[in-house]
């Protein structure tokens, strides 16, 4: 009787497993001030080069901007792997792809230098945009990455932008390992043109 048992229990435990896998990831709500339809709120930042961006930055051309956690994040680092062989069809239609990242630009650059392309990175030195879009995920930095990168992280967010700094769609990630596909933000960008 005490192996049946065993055995019921070990059954119960993978159809739970089984709808827990299957069961869609709800992540957390897009924050107000990402939600679509409205123009990009003010903010403060500064480019690779130390000058000063903001919502203003974003006006001109159709824009895929992301939040990314840093090149510490292995996710992320795939996501910007995935949108810089995408680059030249986002310039080649009138758009351009920002980085947003707390850390390092120097490092993040390199990102981008290795695979050939030339898009923008701006730095949230302070988690201040961070904080205000309501992306800010405190203790989010691994341990052994503290040192170097601080504590608190960014919830990755994927964000198009039309030409006049209104959010045309946002998608945050549902757990910090998904992002959006590069073919679904070409897709949303194609749609403002």
């Amino acid at each position: 009787m005490g192996s049946i048992a065993v055995w019921v229990v070990a059954v119960l435990v993978i159809i739970a497993g089984i709808v827990i896998w299957r069961r869609p990831l709800r992540g957390r709500a897009t924050p107000d001030a990402l939600k679509p339809g409205q123009a990009f709120a003010a903010f403060e930042a500064v480019d690779e080069h130390g000058n000063s961006v903001s919502e203003q930055s974003l006006k001109g051309k159709p824009t895929i901007l992301l939040f990314v956690r840093g090149n510490w994040c292995p996710f992320c680092n795939a996501q910007v792997a995935d949108m810089t062989s995408h680059y030249k069809e986002i310039v080649e239609l009138g758009g351009r792809l920002v980085i947003l990242t707390p850390k390092p630009l120097g490092t993040t650059r390199r990102v981008a230098e290795m695979y050939g392309v030339d898009f923008e990175f701006w730095l949230d030195e302070g988690l201040h945009v961070t904080r205000q879009f309501g992306l800010l995920i405190e203790d989010g930095v691994p341990s052994k990455s503290r040192e170097d990168f601080g504590d608190d992280a960014v919830w990755p967010a994927s964000v198009v932008i039309d030409s006049d700094g209104v959010i045309r769609f946002t998608e945050l990630s549902r757990a910090i390992v998904d992002r959006p596909s590069s073919d679904k933000l070409l897709r949303e960008l194609k749609k403002i043109l």
